[in-house]
């Protein structure tokens, strides 16, 4: 199927380190994946894999159902997108974006034609004469962007693309790089360890840690139902609380200190487990109220559009957010932290 990714048992290891576990994956065509995890984890090593810039040690790769597991780059219908974006200084951009067009012998009316059509793609028609040293972070990255689009590939690959750009301008680009890929139907893979950016552009998101994955998912699927410690504390922040899980089945049932809480989610098996609290779900008040938990605000910050607090409490640390508040708790203050039980989930103990 064109467009599409797979992943039959692919092992990559460097002399005696593993650097990805046996490894299974799909990818579907038109769909932006995400391999997120922390440095280490073999996101990257996964990208180079499919790009052709490492060969597997074991297993077999499949670019639109033809087997590629042992072609070269050259010969791979991709187009990457790099970190530092790998543009030529003494070149225009115009000819940065038709540099792969010219390589493969296209003529260069059809290189200059499909360069201006790429630049007025990503936003940039009339930038054609300037140097990339005349461009802003974001205009370099999006003419990488547009040097990829060109050559028509079947995956673009984007390796960490926006991590050179400030907070505000990684915002505005990561929503540009969505509405390309979209508009052309692209089927993209896009490695990072930012799991904002990931959230906010991905279809699907594959976690990964010590070379195997974690866990795969819609965002939504990964923040409201992870499956360990480990994905709950990486997507989105996240309160671990250890508790006993006294009953079991369709509801389960956990002792929070003095208390039994019934939380309305299936539950394997009683015992030791972790209770996921996402900060925002987390209600504060000075006055004790029905299951509410003691606690102490150790410490307060306001951000303008939410309120940030760290609680001492005899359950551990918690971390609040709310939204802000005329007049904050502020450091020191007693209060008491309450929660829904249907705003909390069940992860495996240690995991």
């Amino acid at each position: 199927m064109k467009g599409s990714v797979r992943f039959e048992n692919v092992t990559k290891r460097f002399g005696s380190v593993v650097a990805l576990k046996p490894l299974s994956l799909d990818i579907a065509p038109g769909t932006l994946v995400t391999l997120l995890g922390p440095s280490g984890c073999g996101k990257t090593t996964t990208l180079r894999l499919i790009a052709g810039l490492e060969s597997a040690s074991e297993g077999k790769i499949l670019i639109g159902g033809q087997d590629v597991t042992h072609l070269s780059a050259t010969y791979r219908r991709v187009s990457m997108v790099f970190q530092s974006y790998a543009l030529f200084p003494h070149m225009t951009v115009l000819e940065n974006v038709g540099y792969g067009l010219s390589v493969k012998g296209a003529p260069k009316a059809e290189v200059r034609d499909r360069a201006e059509a790429g630049l007025d793609l990503v936003g940039l028609k009339g930038f054609g004469a300037r140097l990339p040293s005349e461009l802003s972070g974001g205009q370099q990255q999006r003419v990488a962007v547009a040097r990829a689009i060109v050559l028509e590939p079947e995956v673009l690959l984007l390796d960490e693309p926006l991590s050179n750009l400030d907070a505000k301008l990684r915002r505005h680009v990561r929503e540009e790089i969505r509405q390309i890929q979209q508009r052309l139907g692209l089927t993209a893979v896009y490695v990072t360890h930012d799991q904002e950016e990931a959230m906010a552009v991905s279809d699907r998101i594959i976690v990964m840690k010590n070379a195997e994955i974690a866990q795969a998912g819609t965002p939504r699927d990964l923040y409201d139902r992870p499956a360990s410690a480990f994905i709950a504390d990486f997507i989105g922040d996240a309160n671990l609380v250890p508790v006993e899980v006294t009953k079991a089945g369709e509801t389960a049932e956990v002792r929070l200190m003095d208390r039994t809480v019934s939380l309305p989610l299936a539950w394997h098996a009683p015992g030791p487990a972790q209770l996921v609290l996402r900060p925002h779900h987390l209600r504060l008040s000075r006055e004790a109220g029905p299951g509410t938990i003691p606690a102490e605000a150790s410490y307060a910050a306001w951000l303008g559009n939410s309120v940030q607090y760290t609680l001492k409490t005899p359950v551990g640390p918690l971390f609040v957010i709310t939204p802000p508040q005329p007049l904050p708790y502020m450091a020191g203050e007693t209060l008491h932290v309450g929660f829904e039980p249907s705003d909390a989930r069940l992860v495996p103990a240690g995991s």
